[in-house]
């Protein structure tokens, strides 16, 4: 799908790093290096690399501002890939056609398979050419 949509591809990398917690630290930082943080897939938080263009759809997977219509599940495209700012395009719901500005989060995901704490800071997105019946309920 994303061969179809014409422009430039632009490539975001998150920045990961273990939640220090208590008296292990130092061996924590021994056992997870960047590599095995960047590799940790998990359907709460974006992946690490993450390819956009400019007119892709994409859904917004935090609560970025309730007030704005930026809740978890929003569909938005794009007009302007940034280095720290995305500005955008809402294309659903009653704010649809109105600007944002999307900028990095730090996320830290609770996934109970996940032994321990991790944050990644990353653009709270997600490519998004179909979706699941949860998420179009709202």
């Amino acid at each position: 799908m994303m061969s179809l949509i014409l422009g430039e591809e632009k490539e975001y990398l998150s920045f990961d790093y273990v939640c220090r917690s208590g008296e292990n630290s130092d061996v924590q930082s021994e056992w997870f290096t960047t590599e095995f943080l960047n590799g940790i897939k998990s359907s709460r938080i974006p992946n690490h690399r993450l390819k956009l263009w400019v007119g892709c759809p994409v859904l917004l997977m935090r609560n970025v501002d309730q007030a704005n219509g930026l809740c978890n599940g929003k569909r938005l495209t794009f007009t302007h890939l940034g280095k720290s700012t995305i500005v955008g395009t809402v294309i659903t719901g009653k704010r649809a056609g109105t600007t944002v500005f999307i900028r990095k989060m730090i996320l830290i995901p609770s996934d109970p398979g996940l032994s321990f704490k991790f944050r990644r800071k990353q653009f709270p997105l997600t490519l998004c050419f179909a979706m699941t019946i949860n998420k179009s309920q709202g």
